[in-house]
């Protein structure tokens, strides 16, 4: 989990010191306190906006690297009070996903374009252009599914692994059935063919982004108002790689994990899910449905909501520095 220097030459750096969590440029690209931001090229014409602790070269700072990878309909800065908390003891790395936020949205030109396997490749990639060689991934929502890929794709360099309020893609749908499966309602909206889901959402993307950050939150003064437009705005201009993030879970991801699954591909290093209890809610046990894939599994519940890296941040802190100081069983 040591860093060497980084390749410059796929790095750009945007900003240096940042006064307040909630500065941000004239793009209404929001940086997280104390960070400095880079776009970093991950794939060809593809670059992945990062808030970075510190250089990477900086003397006398952290080096074992902590990879932070944000949810829907978010973008980095939702670990602003995470992440400052984490940087004593890290090098801690805030990407925006690719379709995400301030980084690149390449056209769904065909299913592999989304899927979380191309989506881990372009954290590995941040990575090697940071001279990060081995890395704690923590994954939020959607950040969560890249996260996860990236663990079974990429085990050499994932030394932990940590997923907030999510399962599995494949088990994600299995446990939905019945009336009960409303709640993912949107799950099923966006992985319709191309053209109806986003003229749908476009028709009123604010009331449709704005859902989620409402009926999601159990503490609202967690996000801001200067913070929810942020998300808003960046959840809007993003509509058609937003919808394509998610059809690609309910078609290429699936492909990818039940080969996992068949291949006997399981994640060898330790593994920490902190999510709220959905399983008594939809009746399914989240922890066994999650050890079937990681068998050095520590399963939390949380009373916070699903935003809780911006509830509960405290809570999410000890559960990484915990993950973090965890030795591996394989």
């Amino acid at each position: 989990m040591n860093t060497a220097h980084p390749h410059d030459d796929h790095c750009t750096d945007h900003s240096t010191d940042h006064s307040a969590d909630l500065l941000g440029d004239q793009s209404g690209d929001l940086v997280i306190d104390g960070f400095t931001t880079r776009s970093v090229e991950v794939a060809e014409g593809v670059h992945l906006r990062v808030d970075l602790s510190h250089e990477p070269s900086a003397p006398d700072r952290p080096t074992t690297a902590v990879v932070l990878l944000h949810g829907f309909p978010q973008t980095r800065h939702m670990w602003r009070h995470v992440a400052p908390l984490l940087a004593d003891e890290h090098f801690v790395l805030c990407p925006d996903l690719r379709g995400y936020g301030a980084s690149g949205k390449p056209a769904a030109s065909t299913p592999d374009v989304y899927a979380k396997r191309t989506m881990a490749a372009d954290v590995i990639a941040l990575a090697d252009a940071l001279g990060v060689q081995r890395f704690v991934v923590v994954g939020h929502d959607r950040g969560a599914h890249v996260a996860f890929r990236a663990a079974l794709d990429h085990p050499g360099r994932v030394s932990h692994l940590a997923g907030l309020d999510v399962l599995p893609t494949v088990e994600t749908w299995d446990v939905l059935h019945g009336a009960q499966a409303a709640v993912a309602f949107h799950l099923y909206l966006m992985a319709q063919p191309p053209g109806l889901p986003e003229a749908m959402i476009r028709g009123s993307a604010d009331a449709f982004f704005g859902h989620f950050l409402d009926a999601w939150t159990r503490d609202p003064a967690a996000i801001p108002a200067p913070v929810r437009e942020h998300y808003l705005r960046a959840s809007r201009e993003a509509i058609d790689s937003i919808v394509a993030d998610y059809r690609a879970l309910a078609g290429i991801d699936v492909e990818h994990d039940l080969a996992s699954r068949a291949g006997g591909e399981r994640l060898r290093m330790p593994v920490t899910v902190l999510q709220q209890d959905w399983g008594a809610q939809l009746g399914f046990d989240a922890a066994a449905l999650w050890r079937s894939w990681a068998p050095d599994l520590q399963h939390v519940t949380t009373a916070a909501g699903h935003f809780m890296a911006e509830e509960a941040p405290g809570e999410v802190v000890e559960v990484i520095r915990a993950l973090a100081r965890r030795s591996g069983r394989w």
